[in-house]
């Protein structure tokens, strides 16, 4: 007599992404793995994720930024779920901050799509879906941690840079606009603005020209 054997249980999938061929790729590849539900932008991912409760939520946008907000979102109001940003291009920075604000896994567009099964039952066990390039750059970040430089500030309290934000910040202050920067250090605009914007929540001032007036005191 031959025993049955029960299936494993399906895991359940929030694809969300703004393309519909991304989605119906994704839910392709993963027919018979997974129970998907899908969502077209972050808002929703937000508002299906807390309604659903999905073990795993896949995120592929191409808004820049949107996909970090969502993570965060996701990740704050759903901590039991494993979030994976799916991006068209490698970004270091966008990176380092998926994985800051929650991020699971970060992969390429291009992945083999015979591959998300895997994926998904990785990042279920607590794997991280992390490609090896990107594991380098993570350790080195955390190590530049312990290399954070000190922005003192004629009558201001002084704050904690990271390296990269001293790089975007130094060269702000050489009159370099966002565009120059991210071409300087190799990096995408949205993440120029980035730094900039968290510089400015570091020593609270909400424009530039703010931030300007209080480099032009600054010393090392």
């Amino acid at each position: 007599m031959i025993a049955h054997v029960a299936d494993p249980v399906r895991a359940r999938v929030l694809i969300a992404a703004d393309h519909h061929a991304t989605r119906l790729g994704m839910r392709l590849a993963l027919a018979g793995t997974a129970d998907c539900s899908e969502a077209d932008d972050a808002a929703e991912a937000v508002e299906l994720a807390v309604r659903d409760r999905p073990d795993v939520c896949m995120l592929d946008f191409s808004s820049p930024g949107s996909g970090i907000s969502a993570v965060a979102e996701i990740r704050a109001r759903l901590p039991g779920a494993a979030v994976v940003l799916i991006t068209e291009h490698f970004d270091e920075d966008e990176f380092l901050a998926a994985i800051e604000a929650g991020a699971t896994g970060y992969l390429p567009q291009h992945i083999d799509p015979a591959r998300l099964p895997d994926v998904i039952r990785g990042v279920m066990r607590g794997e991280a879906a992390v490609p090896r390039v990107l594991v380098t750059r993570l350790m080195e970040e955390l190590r530049g941690r312990e290399r954070r430089r000190h922005l003192e500030l004629d009558g201001h309290p002084g704050v904690e840079l990271t390296s990269r934000e001293w790089d975007v910040v130094d060269a702000f202050r050489d009159g370099m606009t966002t565009r120059e920067i991210a071409h300087r250090l190799g990096i995408a605009e949205v993440t120029v603005r980035r730094h900039i914007s968290a510089v400015q929540q570091k020593l609270g001032v909400h424009r530039r020209s703010e931030l300007l007036q209080l480099l032009a005191g600054s010393r090392a």
